[in-house]
């Protein structure tokens, strides 16, 4: 179901990001990330001069290379378009994330190595959901397509999924029909 019609208005600001998954010829997993931030109208930039309705004002990249326990193996991120001419420079800091395993308490790790003044505001904003998309590539892989024992690969995350959302309220069905042992309803589970 869409959002309800909105009323009268005019766009103005446009971000775009896209995030991917692959799986390397090597056994590593590449995650990337991609942000464009554009306007609709021209301006001026006092730093980089006139900016043009369309033109990126942020365009950057960032790949994460991790391996199937998903520890962080290396590290790129890239600056094309950015209000400074000096935005790129602490890009190589992403590589702080060298061994760090995208896990519960990721999004902490990440503020912890590259927070404030240590990196790129959009780039770092972008590591949470590329967390979340590599946890989508990697574990569902190996669970769905290579495990001949999918269970294998939910058991360690099944109890960290329960109240983590809306579905996995305790006393929701999702969990009272798929994890029965930590259903906290009133509802009966349901019968294999």
């Amino acid at each position: 179901m869409p959002l309800s019609d909105p009323q009268p208005r005019e766009l103005f600001h446009t971000r775009n990001i896209r995030m991917r998954g692959f799986r390397r010829a090597d056994g590593l997993w590449d995650i990337e990330g991609h942000l464009v931030d554009t306007k609709t109208y021209d301006y001026v930039n006092t730093w980089s001069g006139p900016r043009y309705k369309g033109h990126p004002i942020h365009e950057m990249h960032i790949r994460l290379t991790v391996d199937d326990e998903m520890v962080v193996q290396d590290v790129e991120a890239a600056t094309d378009h950015s209000p400074f001419p000096i935005c790129g420079g602490g890009n190589d800091n992403f590589k702080r994330l060298r061994g760090v395993k995208i896990a519960a308490g990721w999004n902490r790790k990440v503020r912890e190595l590259l927070g404030g003044p240590l990196a790129c505001t959009h780039i770092r904003e972008m590591l949470g959901p590329l967390g979340t998309v590599a946890y989508q590539t990697i574990r569902s892989y190996l669970r769905d397509v290579l495990s001949e024992d999918p269970d294998r690969f939910r058991e360690g995350t099944r109890q960290a999924k329960v109240n983590s959302c809306w579905a996995y309220a305790s006393d929701n069905e999702v969990v009272r029909d798929r994890m029965p042992e930590y259903y906290t309803g009133s509802r009966p589970a349901a019968g294999p």
